[in-house]
């Protein structure tokens, strides 16, 4: 104890530690500084992809001008790209900007999400995207939607989004599992397993259901509206099942009755 404290008097009271300790400091800030410039340097490239995905989908969107300026989820977007690459190096100053967004959006993105080009988070508020969760290219998120993991598992514990997906309002996919491209989840969903690419994912829990999907815009399919309902096809089955047998004794009763008449 008492050699660190005669150790840092030693700092203190030396000019040249105490240089040498600020010249550290400052290239350290200087690094971190330099790699923020290239992070936005890269950003610029991506963000004119990640408009077009907004102008595309959003019929409210009416100039690219308005999208840069006025829409959180490209903002929460934005600021990822560049808290993604700091990560690696410097995942204190990549947490900062990640919380920083996440206040000013309220959408979460970890900085160890990997995100493809165009994603389209639309309004927003309350999305939450885990630290191993991968999602792919023109991909479409609505409010309140969660990309998360199960338990205190480590490693890859989130989901993965292929192409084309679009995650209705609220839905919660939780696991370390893939949607396929071209899937859908309809708005509430949990989705605790792998989604087959071209279904779409409808409950609680979602169960997977054949769909043709309309790709007229940009590949995805945005209809949230026609979602097939598999608990009410599964009910529509069994009634139709209770409608044969039901004829099938009414047809026997018929016979056994006429028997009876004859004997």
């Amino acid at each position: 104890m008492m050699k660190r404290e005669l150790m840092k008097k030693k700092t203190v009271n030396n000019p040249l530690a105490q240089a040498s300790k600020k010249l550290n400091d400052a290239v350290r800030y200087g690094n971190i500084a330099l790699d923020v410039i290239d992070s936005v340097l890269d950003l610029a490239i991506d963000v004119n992809s990640d408009v077009e995905s907004v102008m595309e989908r959003d019929p409210a969107a009416t100039s690219k001008s308005e999208v840069l300026l006025l829409y959180s989820g490209l903002h929460a977007v934005m600021a990822h790209r560049i808290s993604h690459k700091l990560n690696k190096k410097h995942p204190f100053a990549a947490r900062a900007i990640s919380q920083a967004a996440k206040f000013a959006t309220g959408i979460e993105i970890h900085p160890g999400a990997t995100i493809g080009k165009g994603l389209f988070i639309d309004h927003g508020t309350g999305v939450v995207i885990g630290e191993t969760a991968e999602i792919g290219d023109n991909c479409t998120i609505y409010q309140g939607v969660t990309l998360g993991g199960t338990g205190k598992d480590v490693g890859k514990r989130h989901p993965t989004l292929g192409n084309n997906v679009m995650v209705g309002a609220g839905a919660k996919v939780l696991g370390p599992f893939k949607v396929g491209d071209n899937a859908k989840i309809a708005a509430g969903a949990v989705v605790l397993h792998e989604v087959p690419p071209d279904t779409t994912a409808v409950g609680i829990p979602a169960k997977a259901v054949a769909k043709k999907r309309d790709t007229s815009t940009s590949g995805v399919d945005l209809d949230q509206i026609h979602i097939p309902d598999p608990v009410s096809a599964e009910i529509s089955r069994l009634q139709g099942r209770i409608d044969e047998l039901e004829k099938k004794i009414e047809v026997l009763n018929k016979e056994g009755a006429n028997q009876n008449e004859t004997v």
